[in-house]
């Protein structure tokens, strides 16, 4: 299955959930799009209600169904709880991390980002959007990129960076100092339900 490229903003009001991070999709129209709009019927089976929750952190994430349960299972190697281990590996990704540290304004402009290779690691470009993080890594930007408007845009808006990350806004370097907890990630999403989804 292809990574979805269409609108995420009907994406967002279908399943109630801002996939941009901005919050700008359901300001106007809180609602899923179609006819009924408000109107449409609420009730959903218990495998609805898994397959939503997968379905919101996939498209937030902006990764293909392999991808999702590649990460998923390798989560269940990981000594702790499968579905906290999940979520820290989708924030641990490169692009994930890029977003966070407020380089850019959404994930899709984070992973162009990396795919354009204006990404270093430790001093090294990667363009690769899915390389996972290791603690004590420094991801900054290519020297010939950090004039780029997107970027400049981005990091003065930016007002918040996890705990788990450390960043110097005139360097445009960040530090991924350690793999984050369940709690400094996203509340909107319980992982309990993909765990349970992906079990049966």
């Amino acid at each position: 299955m292809a990574r979805f490229t269409g609108s995420t903003w009907k994406k967002s009001r279908r399943l109630g959930i801002s996939l941009s991070g901005t919050g700008k999709e359901l300001e106007r129209r809180p609602y899923a799009p179609g006819q009924h709009g408000p109107n449409q019927r609420k009730k959903m089976s218990e495998y609805g209600l898994q397959l939503q929750e997968k379905q919101k952190l996939r498209y937030m994430y902006g990764i293909n169904e392999r991808q999702f349960r590649t990460i998923f299972d390798r989560a269940a190697k990981i000594k702790g709880i499968h579905g906290a281990n999940f979520m820290a590996l989708l924030a641990s990704r490169l692009d994930a991390v890029v977003y966070q540290l407020g380089l850019a304004r959404t994930r899709r402009q984070a992973r162009q980002l990396v795919n354009h290779g204006h990404i270093l690691v430790d001093g090294q470009r990667v363009d690769i959007p899915s390389y996972t993080l290791k603690a004590g890594q420094v991801i900054s930007v290519r020297e010939k990129s950090q004039k780029l408007d997107i970027i400049a845009e981005s990091v003065e808006l930016s007002n918040h960076v996890p705990e788990y990350l450390t960043f110097d806004a005139d360097k445009l370097e960040g530090t991924f100092i350690r793999t984050p907890e369940r709690s400094e990630l996203s509340a909107e999403i319980n992982e309990q339900l993909i765990v349970e989804y992906y079990s049966r």
